[in-house]
């Protein structure tokens, strides 16, 4: 008769067990609570308690509700460490490490042993915690050894993964070279730390791992293409491309995304492209990344129909896609692609952010319709130094310098905004565009003290612009004689050798080539300003004699170029 109950229990418990196991399958938090509701009107599952409730409380984390789960785990009238492991873990992955890690001491303050499971979800639950030290991993991994479980690999995995995210690469490095048995995730992890922080030596360690026979996984192959994307190492590159095609994995999404990502950091486009084609399912990162990527390289118009087609694949953009296809249309200073992203933006709604904004402003200024730039300038929920700093430049650009000069005022008197170098070149640049003179002085005189910003090169080549267009070439000369630093580049001399044509006054044109040579004699751009000073002046002579220069140097200027539409083809 016993042995019949015992039997009808096991089965009745175990058919439970099984249910909440489907629960977790299947997400279905309704049915794992019809279960437990069945349990609380039931009082045959007492002697089993601990059995039923860890079922139960995994459920209940799995499908998402921590708050039920950690309320059965309380009133359990008896715990065993997979009771303690199972919430533990259900903290970590609901993103409550700090509660996670609270846990695991109150574990430790009891009679409960840790295992192996318990150890891995604390340490995860030290990496992910911001307001945990890295003393806190440390003092778990110290509880590793004390057990005896510090060849566990997966113990060992999690740890690197923690003193990598908490910045610790060298210590990360010395575990790693003192482990006995490594597997793919430990390569991983050290390689992910080389990409986080030592970039320069993924190559030598890419090398090593095919030298040691380490068969890459999908996760070593995005990462290390990602690292030789960054270093522009296309011949490594190559030759992974060329591994990752023999072990099958040149069709997986995350692997492609970074394969292409290393052949657009090194502009190769058309390799770009037939690595993008080779991608079975993209998604809008693919997407959105090889239309940045051909923005990089020079091609907007190309970047343009990759949005175009990535809108008939019936891929939503994000907000990186609209502000990749903002910029390419800023670049052709085509307003009507323009307004088609923002119909984009518009339909995104609050999916969009202050970048989306910047870009938008942007495209509106470069072309050339400061009433659209303003409107979206006025209707922007937040603005950022880079929203105003867009607007200044999109004024003085478009010969509305007073305009300008207002946004500025309105931008540091009215809203408080405090501008930057670069917003202060742009200040100094409206100044010098609409002959602001005075103002253009007094900003400049006024930088450190009323913004904090240090005057640089660029804020002296705007000075010196702004006083060489009013012909004010010995003012402008002293200026630059007077900085208080070596100029790095030869463009404050430029600045004044293309005053010094303006106004005819070619001694001082000849000092200020003089002093460009001196910082950059192969610029092309001194060359061609002082051979256009001596032209204007019918000094033909001298113009034979620097054209014959630049000739026998090989020096060659960069050609310009401009956009014509015509019936919508470029």
């Amino acid at each position: 008769m016993l042995v019949s109950q015992l039997k009808k229990f096991h089965t009745v418990t175990t058919t439970y067990a099984t249910t909440l196991k489907e629960c977790v399958g299947t997400s279905n938090l309704r049915r794992a609570k019809t279960v437990h509701a069945k349990l609380i009107k039931t009082s045959d599952f007492e002697s089993d308690s601990i059995f039923i409730n860890n079922h139960l409380m995994n459920a209940y984390v799995k499908c998402g509700d921590i708050s039920d789960g950690h309320q059965v785990f309380d009133e359990m009238p008896e715990k065993n460490v997979v009771s303690w492991t199972v919430l533990i873990a259900g903290f970590v992955q609901k993103n409550f490490p700090t509660e996670a890690v609270s846990l695991f001491s109150d574990m430790h303050k009891s009679s409960i042993i840790p295992n192996e499971y318990t150890f891995v979800s604390t340490l995860h639950a030290c990496s992910f915690a911001e307001s945990l030290e890295l003393i806190c991993a440390l003092q778990v991994y110290g509880l590793i050894i004390k057990l005896g479980f510090e060849s566990n690999v997966y113990l060992v995995n999690a740890f690197l993964t923690g003193l990598i995210r908490h910045g610790k690469l060298d210590e990360a490095i010395r575990l790693f070279e003192g482990c006995l048995y490594k597997d793919i995730v430990s390569w991983n992890a050290i390689l992910d730390g080389y990409l986080k922080f030592k970039c320069e030596d993924i190559p030598r360690l890419w090398q090593r791992m095919i030298r040691e026979g380490v068969k890459p996984d999908e996760f070593t192959f995005a990462t290390a293409l990602t690292g030789f994307a960054e270093l522009s190492n296309l011949e490594i590159g190559l030759q992974v491309h060329s591994l990752m095609v023999k072990s099958g994995h040149a069709i997986e999404r995350c692997v492609g995304n970074a394969l292409v990502d290393m052949y657009l950091k090194n502009r190769k486009l058309d390799e770009g492209f037939r690595a993008f084609d080779e991608i079975s399912t993209k998604d809008v990162c693919s997407w959105t990344q090889m239309a940045a990527g051909c923005l990089n390289c020079g091609e907007p118009i190309v970047a343009l129909k990759v949005f175009d087609e990535m809108s008939r694949a019936g891929i939503k953009p994000n907000k990186f896609t609209l502000a990749t296809g903002l910029n390419a249309c800023a670049s052709l200073a085509s307003l009507d692609e323009g307004q088609k992203v923002q119909v984009f933006a518009i339909k995104l709604g609050d999916e969009i952010d202050v970048c989306v904004d910047n870009a938008l402003l942007d495209m509106y200024a470069k072309c050339g319709c400061m009433e659209g730039a303003l409107r979206v300038f006025r209707s922007m929920k937040e603005r950022t130094v880079v929203s105003w700093t867009t607007m200044i430049m999109g004024y003085a650009q478009n010969g509305l310098s007073e305009n300008a000069l207002e946004i500025f005022e309105e931008m540091t008197r009215v809203e408080g905004e405090k501008p930057n170098h670069i917003t202060l070149i742009c200040v100094l640049y409206a100044c010098s565009q609409g002959g602001f003179i005075d103002r253009g002085l007094e900003y400049f005189s006024c930088m450190g003290s009323d913004y904090g910003v240090v005057p640089q090169e660029d804020h002296y080549a705007c000075v010196v612009n702004l006083l060489g267009r009013a012909g004010r070439i010995k003012e402008a000369e002293e200026l630059i004689l007077k900085m208080p630093f070596r100029a790095k580049s030869g463009v404050v001399w430029q600045t004044l050798l293309g005053a010094c044509r303006a106004h005819g006054d070619v001694g001082t044109a000849k000092n200020a080539a003089r002093r460009a040579f001196e910082i950059d004699e192969s610029d092309a751009s001194t060359y061609v300003l002082l051979s256009n000073t001596f032209a204007d002046s019918e000094n033909w002579s001298c113009v034979g004699k620097l054209r014959e220069w630049i000739e026998n140097r090989d020096i060659k200027k960069m050609p310009g170029s401009s956009w014509l539409e015509i019936n919508d083809d470029r």
